[in-house]
Protein backbone atom coordinates (compact mmCIF):
# COMPACT_ATOMS: atom_id res chain seq x y z
CA UNK A 1 0.00 0.00 0.00
CA UNK A 2 1.32 3.53 -0.28
CA UNK A 3 2.18 5.88 1.84
CA UNK A 4 -1.05 8.24 1.25
CA UNK A 5 -3.73 5.31 1.78
CA UNK A 6 -1.81 3.93 5.13
CA UNK A 7 -1.61 8.25 6.53
CA UNK A 8 -5.57 7.82 5.59
CA UNK A 9 -6.52 4.35 7.15
CA UNK A 10 -4.45 5.47 10.35
CA UNK A 11 -6.35 9.28 9.83
CA UNK A 12 -9.91 7.22 9.90
CA UNK A 13 -8.97 4.89 12.82
CA UNK A 14 -7.88 7.97 14.59
CA UNK A 15 -10.83 9.53 14.11
CA UNK A 16 -13.35 7.39 14.87
CA UNK A 17 -11.60 5.64 18.55
CA UNK A 18 -12.10 9.70 19.07
CA UNK A 19 -15.77 9.46 18.10
CA UNK A 20 -16.94 6.12 19.51
CA UNK A 21 -13.83 4.98 22.00
CA UNK A 22 -11.62 2.20 21.58
CA UNK A 23 -13.84 -0.66 21.17
CA UNK A 24 -14.84 0.52 17.82
CA UNK A 25 -15.02 -1.78 14.79
CA UNK A 26 -15.06 -0.89 11.43
CA UNK A 27 -14.44 -2.33 7.79
CA UNK A 28 -12.84 -1.64 4.73
CA UNK A 29 -15.30 0.57 3.49
CA UNK A 30 -14.66 3.02 5.73
CA UNK A 31 -11.69 4.47 3.97
CA UNK A 32 -13.23 5.59 0.92
CA UNK A 33 -15.90 7.38 -0.54
CA UNK A 34 -19.32 5.66 -1.41
CA UNK A 35 -18.73 6.46 -4.60
CA UNK A 36 -16.70 3.97 -6.68
CA UNK A 37 -13.39 6.82 -7.91
CA UNK A 38 -10.15 4.47 -6.68
CA UNK A 39 -11.19 0.86 -7.63
CA UNK A 40 -7.76 -0.77 -7.85
CA UNK A 41 -6.66 0.80 -4.28
CA UNK A 42 -9.91 -0.26 -2.83
CA UNK A 43 -9.48 -3.78 -4.20
CA UNK A 44 -6.14 -3.63 -2.92
CA UNK A 45 -6.76 -3.10 0.94
CA UNK A 46 -9.42 -5.21 0.53
CA UNK A 47 -6.97 -7.48 -0.78
CA UNK A 48 -4.95 -6.83 1.90
CA UNK A 49 -7.71 -6.98 4.40
CA UNK A 50 -9.40 -10.05 3.30
CA UNK A 51 -6.62 -12.23 1.60
CA UNK A 52 -3.73 -11.43 3.40
CA UNK A 53 -4.45 -10.93 6.82
CA UNK A 54 -7.64 -12.79 6.63
CA UNK A 55 -9.90 -10.03 9.11
CA UNK A 56 -13.35 -9.94 9.73
CA UNK A 57 -15.54 -7.91 8.07
CA UNK A 58 -15.52 -5.56 10.96
CA UNK A 59 -12.28 -5.08 13.09
CA UNK A 60 -11.34 -2.78 15.87
CA UNK A 61 -9.98 0.41 15.01
CA UNK A 62 -6.93 0.06 17.41
CA UNK A 63 -6.01 -2.90 16.12
CA UNK A 64 -6.47 -1.84 12.38
CA UNK A 65 -4.29 1.00 13.11
CA UNK A 66 -1.74 -0.87 14.68
CA UNK A 67 -1.29 -3.21 11.63
CA UNK A 68 -0.88 -0.43 9.08
CA UNK A 69 1.81 1.46 11.57
CA UNK A 70 3.90 -1.70 11.21
CA UNK A 71 3.82 -2.29 7.52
Amino acid sequence: MNQAIKTKIIEVCEQKIQQKGEEVGLSFYAFFKNKNTEPELLMEVATWWIMTEKLDHFEKAVKIKKMIQAL
